[in-house]
């Protein structure tokens, strides 16, 4: 009989005890085949601190063959699944709320301090002044009806190329955030697995 298992790239858990199958790996088989599939044990935590294991395809691939001999093994997933252990601790809400104020406080003022040195490099007053002499003949410092819009444009921008507005997204479109975290993400996975594969063959 064909089985197969869709393993996951990485699951998270809090507790100790046992990970099974269907815990790391989504499973199809014909009949009660697929819960006794499900619920083979993969492996065993027992110590509460913080660290990450692995488990790779032909550990989950040996453990059913080992329990349901005679049957066709088909894998459709990740060749490794990262099982990343972490004990649940309770946060202070005041300190959750200090951390949030002053990585809002670095995020805006490096923000402004970085769109301020732009404009003080590219002298952007003078680029305005400029355009203003162009189009009305005359000089004038810091010309309001050049200013304001740049400045309203420069909100809008910075609000569709995030894609978020008051908490919102504006589209379904991932936010380049999002897709930068996805790839951070992938390469860290990617680095865990490789220095897991590493320790084990020590």
């Amino acid at each position: 009989m064909d089985i197969y298992i869709k393993p996951d790239k990485k699951i998270s858990v809090n507790s100790t005890g046992y990970i099974k199958v269907k815990d790391v790996a989504k499973v199809y088989a014909e009949g009660g085949l697929k819960n006794r599939v499900e619920n083979i044990i993969l492996m065993t935590i027992t110590h509460r601190e913080n660290k990450c294991y692995l488990i790779s395809v032909l550990d989950i691939i040996n453990a059913i063959d080992n329990a349901f001999p005679g049957n066709t093994v088909n894998n459709v997933g990740e060749m490794d699944t990262i099982v990343e252990f972490s004990a649940n601790k309770k946060q202070n809400p005041f300190i959750l709320a200090l951390k949030i104020i002053f990585v809002s406080i670095v995020l805006f003022a490096g923000s402004a301090t970085a769109i301020m040195s732009f404009h003080s490099d590219a002298q952007m007053a003078t680029v305005f002044e400029n355009y203003y002499y162009i189009f009305f003949g005359e000089r004038m410092t810091n010309p309001a009806i050049i200013d304001l819009p740049y400045s309203i444009g420069l909100a809008v921008g910075i609000i569709v190329f995030f894609n978020h507005f008051g908490g919102k997204k504006l589209t379904s479109d991932p936010t380049p955030i999002e897709v930068e975290m996805s790839v951070y993400e992938e390469d860290v996975n990617t680095n865990i697995i490789d220095t897991l594969n590493k320790e084990s063959k020590k």
